[in-house]
């Protein structure tokens, strides 16, 4: 199964020209794919409603959207209100049905100034062929490192767990699914995304923790790092005219599932956003 990690900018390609089109193309080599920066609705886009125009241009694709953002971007035309909202957010796209989802709202720091935006992790379930698979489509604020960490830290309190309900279903008669019970909530998660810190950052050891002393050792709920020990931490990017070692995007995987991991790699040759497509192939 291959596993995609992309923000995608809106569209806009590194070389600044907007064309979804070259994100969708990426896309459509992904089993899952977690998109950040996906819009909805905003003029430095044409307007396009982006998660309709990736449907349509991935037709075989189950999705879902979570705006962590939303405002009113309604028209009325010839005194018929035609409801529309204007949203930024990330969106999950899987080969496969996605059996549920839940959006978790990160805490927000009140700024002066520069502009801080809402941000936001998007849950779901997937009905992948090997069994359900639990991932995250996370987008960390871009300001700060104490911003960041209490996102993190409120992003693990929110997981725990629990998935989007528990206890015993009071009322069966809901039918959950067709002829099933309520669907599957796995304990394992894989994170994805655009967590705006580098490798050995105070966010990444928040995340990772610490390794044990045993080789080999693993804790129980743990998150590891898919690209760990594989050399992808030294990809360049230009980052304020200068070309320097950056890897902002991570694959994080439950420590259960860690021996299922196979290749993993950036693309760095990828001109279709500013960010590099990261991708992990896990056996499923």
């Amino acid at each position: 199964m291959r596993l995609l990690s992309f923000n995608i900018q809106y569209g806009f390609g590194a070389d600044g020209v907007y064309d979804l089109t070259r994100a969708a193309e990426v896309i459509a080599k992904a089993d899952i794919a977690c998109l950040q920066e996906v819009d909805r609705h905003w003029s430095r886009s044409g307007f396009d409603d982006q998660p309709a125009r990736l449907e349509a241009l991935l037709p075989d694709r189950y999705t879902v959207f979570g705006p962590g953002f939303d405002m009113d971007a309604t028209t009325v035309v010839a005194g018929r209100v035609h409801n529309r909202r204007r949203q930024f957010g990330p969106m999950i796209l899987s080969r496969w049905p996605i059996l549920w989802s839940r959006l978790h709202l990160l805490p927000l720091a009140p700024m002066i100034d520069p502009i801080n935006t809402q941000t936001c992790a998007l849950e779901a379930c997937i009905a992948a062929p090997g069994g359900p698979l639990r991932v995250l489509s996370v987008h960390l604020a871009h300001v700060g490192v104490a911003e960041r960490l209490t996102q993190i830290a409120a992003l693990k309190a929110a997981l725990g767990a629990v998935g989007p309900w528990s206890g015993t279903d009071d009322e069966p008669a809901r039918n959950w699914t067709e002829g099933q019970a309520e669907p599957p909530c796995p304990a394992e998660m894989i994170w994805m995304g655009d967590f705006n810190s580098e490798p050995g950052s105070a966010e990444y050891r928040a995340i990772v923790g610490e390794t044990p002393y045993h080789p080999g050792a693993r804790y129980r709920g743990a998150l590891v790092d898919a690209a760990a020990g594989l050399g992808l931490h030294s990809h360049e990017k230009m980052i304020a005219g200068s070309l320097r070692l950056r890897q902002l995007d991570h694959i994080f995987v439950d420590a259960a599932l860690a021996p299922r991991l196979g290749r993993v790699w950036a693309d760095t040759s990828c001109p279709a956003s500013d960010h590099f497509p990261l991708w992990a192939e896990i056996d499923w």
